[in-house]
């Protein structure tokens, strides 16, 4: 095997333009895919909005990815624990991964299913790279026949997944740089598809405001960090004044935003947010034009 000057085989380094040129095409084929994405995007928040559950249903690879993006949206953006769940072989993410058959076990995703109680309010997303995936299969079909909303990710063109979706995503990947390991451009391309469908739900549900997350829960040492300086930005005014706000509001971070920017104590700035149906611009647009709530003395 012939090496190049720095001495990587050439076959590594020929593998390496083919593995890096197969995430790029993942990404582009996730842009291709922006109507669906959008119209993915307006079910979830239609259905978090009405108290209905976001749910993630997925093997294998598939399923780690799904589990992956999930779990970051309450802290990231103050959904309720309750709202988001899943259901993966055995209920175990890794299971499907390591030889135990998990994705083949059609009455495994039907009876998560059972246990969740899904109801006619509850939206699943479901994530399989074939499109065919018995698991994933079979809980899809499973959701639909219960009168939940059905959002379908898959790369495979007519994937049988897509069959009774109310949102169909299709990622046209195409063959893998390694050929059948669908973690790589696959997996990219999935792992987009759900950041970019989550985000601009929880956009749509209010909780970024200019780019920033207003809804996070500041539950650690760099979360309040990070909510003092967006408090800091929106409301236009100093660290000390933001991480005054945000103590004054149990780190509320919304209602922190509007206390400070509109001098007013942590009860009124709750109440005006609440009276906006938790929009930050409207209720930052009521301080603006002088909304009359109990100011801090």
């Amino acid at each position: 095997m012939r090496a190049t000057g720095d001495g990587r085989p050439r076959e590594h380094e020929a593998l390496l333009g083919a593995l890096v040129d197969d995430q790029l095409r993942a990404v582009r084929c996730v842009e291709q895919a922006a109507d669906a994405l959008v119209a993915a995007a307006e079910a979830v928040a239609d259905a978090l909005r009405k108290g209905g559950r976001l749910i993630y249903l997925g093997a294998g690879a598939s399923g780690c990815i799904a589990i992956q993006d999930g779990a970051e949206l309450p802290g990231t953006f103050g959904l309720d624990i309750e709202s988001v769940a899943f259901v993966s072989p055995g209920g175990d993410p890794f299971g499907a991964l390591v030889g135990s058959g998990g994705e083949d076990d059609e009455e495994d995703a039907r009876a998560a299913l059972d246990t969740l109680a899904l109801r006619e309010g509850d939206l699943v997303l479901a994530v399989s790279a074939s499109g065919s995936t018995p698991f994933t299969l079979a809980g899809a079909r499973a959701a639909k026949a219960r009168g939940a909303r059905l959002v379908s990710i898959a790369c495979r063109p007519g994937a049988p997944l897509f069959e009774g979706a109310d949102v169909s995503v299709l990622l046209a990947t195409g063959p893998e740089a390694v050929d059948g390991s669908t973690r790589l451009g696959a997996g990219t391309a999935q792992k987009a598809a759900l950041g970019v469908i989550s985000t601009l739900a929880c956009a749509k549900l209010g909780h970024v405001h200019r780019g920033m997350m207003v809804n996070l829960r500041p539950d650690n040492a760099k979360l309040r960090a990070r909510a003092t300086g967006i408090v800091a930005r929106l409301a236009d005014v100093d660290q000390a004044t933001a991480a005054a706000a945000l103590e004054h509001t149990q780190f509320d971070v919304k209602a922190a935003i509007v206390a400070a920017a509109g001098r007013l104590d942590a009860e009124a700035a709750k109440a005006l947010v609440a009276d906006c149906g938790g929009d930050l611009a409207a209720a930052l647009e009521r301080t603006q034009r002088g909304a009359k709530f109990q100011t801090r003395a």
